[in-house]
Order: C-alpha cells, then structure tokens, then sequence
C-alpha cells in the first residue's frame, strides 16, 4: 500500500542568498522536484522596505529553476531580532510503498493577483478562504481539525499600487503603506477562519479587518510583503493517509509570556525530537501585557512587530532551547489579541 510522507529540512543561512545547505540537500539525494514549501527567516527589518524578503525569494526561484524543481511556495519572513538565526525549512513530500500510519501532511495553494482596492477588505478574506481550502485539498486533510497551522504569505500596498487604484477611480483601505500591512495579515487570517470554520463571513465586515479582534484564527500565520501581488498558502496538518516519523500539533499563546501552553502542547505530543517551531507575535493592542504597562507601540524608532518578534522569540528559546524559530511579527486577528498560535512539528523517530 502506498502512502506520501513529509520531509522536512531545518537549515541555517548565513545570510538571504546563502541557499547552500539546499544545495547540499540536493547532491545527497533529495529530488528538487518533491520541494513544496520554504519557510525563511531573513535579517531584514520586517517593514515595508525589508528586501531580504525579495532577495531571498529570487535566490530560491532561481535554485529551483536550475534544479528542476516544480511548483513551490516560497513564504520570506523578514527580521530575526533578539538571538533569532535566520534559517529555512523546506518541506518536501514523496509518494512511499508504505502503509499510511497518520502524520504529518503539507499541501499549497496560489491565488490569483490580489487588486490593491480589495486589500484588507472581504475580497481579501474570501480570496484566503478559497485558497486555504485548495491547500487543503492538495493536503488531503479533509477536516478542519486537522490542520494545525496556516501560513499566508500575502502583498502590501505600494504607493505605486494606490496611485494604480486612484487611476481606475476605486480607493485602498489605506495610503499609508505600513499599516497596509497589518491589514493584509489581518484579512489573510480572517480569511483562515472562514476557511476552518472559527468565524462565519457573513458576520465579517470590512471595518472589522484590524478591528473586530474577537474574531480570530488559532491556526494562521500571515506575513506581508512587497515581493509579491497575490498569496503564498501553506497547510500543515495530520492525515491518516500519510506516513512517515513527522507529527505536528499547535497551542495558542494567549499573550506574549504565555509559554506554558506551548509547553503543555509539546509534552502532550510526547516523545520526539523538535523538527520546526512556528510562531506569531505582536505588542499587545492594549498597551499592556497581564496588567503591566508595555512600551512596544509608543517607540518612534523601532516598529512595535520588531519588539514582539524578539521578545516571544526569547521566550520561545528558553522554552525549545533553540534559536532557529519561525517568529512573525504582526499577529492581527492570528490568536486572540497580543498573543498567537504556535505550530511544533517533532521527529518522532529521533528524540
């Protein structure tokens, strides 16, 4: 009987372009083709103008082009503040003579150009929705529950994408290019609520989007960029009917010093060897984190998603003790407000 398993590579990088370790992948046996998905954590600033996010997609796009690789979501996040050490995973998939035993499944999906006018409005979230269901199809997890984390790799506004919207006589959410932004993550995430049935779209607004934050998704991960238009889908979740060592679960932080729920997440799933951690973060709207007043929003020099990166990042390590973690700034509408969902995938074959 056959089955498909995952694969998945952690790989340190010394710097945006350094695709070595993928390289190394490749002569030692992995077929370029089985990629499906890179997950990278650069050293840019995260903001509006990061364009390690841009290099480092051009670096792997033509890695996979001279490899022969087929279609692959390539989702950059900028800025490893604190003691973060940019990395990739790479997550692969193949088609074993295995029975299927249940583990862990990846599956993606690509949406069409977003219009700049529908950015962070309900164009976005139902475009998301779609594309989240695809990448559960091409998953084969066929339930909601299944899917422990949603990554979206989604555009920002220009102002050379406003001036395109004024041109044909329609409006943006927004002129101001990085609060875009926070609107694109927070569409994206509504739109993987729709999709696993944490909110109804009916009840979902425009004004909602990076307003409403009592609707919200404990399995998404929204990164905005300027390096692409439409959106990069990642689903990672369990299938029966795939095999294989690899297994994930995920926890919601319920604010940024909230690591005994994802302590509590990776003790239930036992014995194993950590593969990934994959995190959110944001300063918590209020101002405040369990009563304490936070300074996060108030700095003029440093972009409050930089503070929340190092600061879950440095609870994150102590916790996994490790530093190559997955940390995204921005959590609008991506677990309840100043906190986040945290995805752990294990090995449990190694421990």
């Amino acid at each position: 009987m056959r089955s498909r398993r995952a694969v998945v590579h952690r790989l340190p990088a010394s710097g945006p372009d350094d695709v070595s370790g993928v390289e190394t992948l490749f002569d030692g046996g992995l077929d370029p083709k089985s990629v499906v998905a890179v997950l990278g954590k650069t050293e840019g600033n995260g903001c509006v103008n990061d364009f390690t996010r841009g290099f480092a997609a051009r670096v792997f796009g033509d890695l996979f082009e001279r490899r022969g690789a087929g279609e692959v979501a390539v989702v950059m996040s900028g800025g490893t503040e604190g003691a973060l050490s940019p990395h990739w995973t790479v997550f692969a998939r193949e088609d074993v003579d295995d029975a299927p035993t249940g583990a862990l499944a990846v599956g993606i999906a690509r949406t069409a150009d977003l219009p700049p006018e529908q950015l962070g409005r309900r164009g976005q979230i139902e475009m998301v929705a779609e594309g989240v269901g695809r990448a559960m199809a091409d998953a084969g997890v066929t339930g909601a529950e299944d899917v422990h984390f949603v990554q979206v790799k989604c555009p920002l506004l220009t102002a050379a994408r406003v001036e395109d919207a004024a041109r044909r006589g329609v409006t943006t959410a927004t002129g101001d290019t990085l609060k875009s932004m926070g609107l694109s993550r927070g569409a994206s995430a509504l739109g993987v609520a729709v999709a696993l049935g944490e909110v109804d779209v009916d009840h979902i607004d425009d004004e909602d989007v990076c307003s409403g934050f009592d609707m919200f998704s404990g399995r998404a991960s929204a990164s905005a960029g300027v390096e692409l238009d439409g959106h990069e889908i990642i689903v990672l979740g369990m299938s029966e009917a795939w095999s294989g060592p690899l297994t994930i679960d995920h926890a919601v932080m319920r604010d940024a010093i909230d690591v005994a729920s994802v302590r509590e997440a990776r003790e239930r799933m036992g014995d194993g060897a950590l593969v990934a951690a994959l995190a959110k973060a944001e300063a918590d709207p209020s101002g405040q984190v369990r009563g304490r007043r936070h300074v996060m929003l108030d700095d003029s020099d440093i972009s409050s998603t930089r503070h929340a990166r190092a600061f879950v990042g440095g609870a994150l390590a102590g916790l996994f003790g490790e530093t190559e973690i997955y940390v995204s700034g921005g959590a609008e509408h991506q677990g309840p407000p100043g906190g986040g969902p945290v995805a752990i995938i294990l090995d449990r074959s190694r421990s």
